[in-house]
């Protein structure tokens, strides 16, 4: 698989997934991405099948965009703009949280009731926060897979799942 973006034809970002299946019976996935530090050049995940491999490797690769993406805006948490008469600037936030653990259970469902039922998931999950601009197409960024529901700005509870 090779993907490429186009910056504004500035320049162009390749990424090149290739996955074999090892002796020891999982997939090795290869995710080899232009990011400027040698280090993390490549990314190498094994996983159950194919897609699961892909899966990992394409979430760490979002990790470490979500972290550039971050760190670029520079923005320190605590400031908050304000206008000539005082008033607070309210501005829009994509806010971003990933958690992702192993869990011994007896079904699917119970891994997935247990982790929902637990306060981990927002204690020791990565938020990555990153202002956006109001024009956005925000929804096209936060849609979910299940039940067509979408995640709309509402100013009591920005987050609040409602059926489109």
């Amino acid at each position: 698989m090779l993907l490429k973006m186009d910056r504004k034809a500035k320049s162009a970002l390749c990424l090149t997934i290739t996955v074999t299946l090892e002796n020891n019976s999982y997939y090795l996935c290869q995710l080899s991405n232009p990011l400027q530090d040698p280090s993390k050049n490549t990314i190498s995940c094994y996983g159950q099948t194919q897609e699961h491999s892909i899966a990992i490797a394409l979430e760490q690769l979002a990790d470490q965009y979500r972290q550039i993406a971050e760190d670029q805006q520079n923005i320190d948490m605590l400031t908050v703009e304000r206008s000539a008469d005082g008033e607070a600037i309210s501005k829009l936030y994509h806010v971003i949280l990933h958690y992702e653990c192993t869990i011994d259970a007896e079904s699917k469902f119970e891994a997935m009731h247990d982790t929902i039922m637990g306060n981990t998931v927002v204690e020791n999950g990565k938020i990555t926060v990153i202002e956006v601009d109001k024009n956005l197409p925000i929804a096209d960024i936060l849609k979910l897979g299940w039940s067509n529901v979408y995640i709309q700005r509402s100013k009591a509870n920005p987050c609040l799942p409602r059926r489109s």
